[in-house]
């Protein structure tokens, strides 16, 4: 520590390059936060980057004060029972910053977590940059005065919300999706299925039951129980599990030994004989299926740029709902839409079943709908490819330069 305080400021050791301070909370933060480094190790060949995150922000050089699963529970009830460590792991990451303050903080999504922080850090004179936007157009809109108060600069993933931060005066800057970039326009379903040594001619669904804890155990029993009854409607049907760690792999595989399913297969992903953090198991998954049945959340979009028919579903525990309801004063999102695929093109162009009606039955023929309907999947591919080409922007060179305009005090 000693060293560092003898620099200025937010200066790194590497002639005069910026520390970015960086907090990722989530695996699919994790993921677009290491193409943002990308983008600015090309704009500042010496930066330095510390804070919180996973293997692909590490893989790309950030220097890890706690590990990204220190937050993966942040919120409501998980939040609740991890409180102390929770507190811990803020107050370390603060005191460290407000000690030796960064060029800028870059927060990616986690807003429970960033927020508060960003907030702290440029009461104390620190630029702040939040990357990807909580969806107060979908719940709780009066967020947008914490974030004017809390964020120098925002970047958001989708063009409506653009609009959405310029009417409130909050700088703000569309940078596109990374998945956009980063998933292929037209998928490779016969290479998919090499990869997963998967039958080229069999007919395949992809299950997707969520990358929590709390997912696993409320959807895990209603996707099985479908796709027990898919497999009696076609007993060919090959269902596989991506999961994303092996901790999720035992839960799942426990509701599986009540539910079972003959012949689904839970994947994981490979070693990385080189050290690097290869692709998303769940992206292999989604190429290679016919359909596929998701918990609502970012792998809605990746199902979308990957062009494939999808159910989308997700459950609350009653205790949740009421918890919602009390702190965002909504018993329903502002729009009719969950599922970010639909929220985009304003329409139900999947089905989605939520709550009460996400019943093991309707799970079940919306599904095998999703598998067999060839004509509705032509007009699926269709319009997620214009989607995909809406969403597609240079993301790490835009997000790149908006934080390093702040970093340098443009903004």
């Amino acid at each position: 520590m000693s060293r560092a305080a003898a620099r200025p400021p937010g200066e790194s050791s590497r002639g005069g390059s910026p520390v970015i301070g960086m907090v990722a909370g989530e695996p699919s933060g994790d993921l677009l936060a290491g193409r943002i480094i990308a983008g600015l190790r090309q704009r500042e060949p010496g930066a330095a980057f510390q804070g919180i995150g996973g293997p692909h922000m590490h893989e790309q050089g950030l220097a890890t004060w706690h590990p990204m699963h220190a937050l993966t529970v942040f919120g409501y009830v998980d939040a609740l029972k991890r409180l102390p460590g929770l507190l811990a792991t803020y107050r370390d990451v603060r005191e460290r910053w407000l000690a030796q303050p960064p060029a800028v903080f870059v927060g990616i999504d986690a807003p429970d977590f960033n927020l508060r922080l960003e907030h702290r850090l440029r009461e104390a004179g620190t630029p702040t940059v939040h990357f990807v936007g909580p969806s107060i157009w979908a719940w709780r809109y009066e967020r947008i005065n914490k974030i004017r108060e809390s964020v120098s600069h925002m970047l958001v993933l989708f063009p409506f919300e653009e609009e959405i931060y310029r009417k409130e005066r909050v700088p703000v800057t569309y940078v596109g999706h990374p998945l956009a970039g980063a998933i292929p326009m037209q998928p490779d379903r016969e290479a998919a299925r090499r990869r997963l040594g998967i039958d080229p001619q069999a007919r395949v669904l992809a299950i997707l039951p969520g990358s929590r804890g709390s997912e696993i155990r409320l959807m895990g029993p209603r996707f099985l129980q479908a796709a027990q009854g898919l497999l009696r409607r076609d007993p060919a049907l090959q269902c596989i599990v991506p999961m994303v760690n092996e901790q999720r792999r035992a839960e799942f595989e426990a509701l599986l030994a009540r539910h079972p399913v003959p012949g689904l297969r839970c994947i994981m992903a490979e070693p990385q004989s080189n050290g690097q953090a290869g692709q998303p198991i769940a992206w292999s998954a989604m190429e290679a299926a016919n359909a596929v049945l998701v918990t609502s959340g970012t792998a809605t979009l990746e199902t979308a740029l990957y062009k494939r028919p999808m159910v989308i579903s997700y459950v609350l525990s009653p205790w949740m709902r009421r918890i919602m309801a009390w702190k965002s004063g909504q018993q329903r999102p502002y729009l009719p839409w969950v599922g970010l695929p639909n929220v985009l093109l304003r329409d139900f162009a999947v089905p989605e079943l939520l709550q009460d009606d996400a019943t093991p039955q309707a799970l079940e023929a919306a599904t095998w709908a999703a598998l067999t309907d060839d004509a509705q999947a032509a007009r699926i591919e269709a319009r997620f490819t214009a989607l995909h080409q809406d969403l597609l922007r240079d993301t790490p060179a835009l997000a790149a330069q908006a934080i390093l305009e702040v970093a340098h005090g443009a903004t």
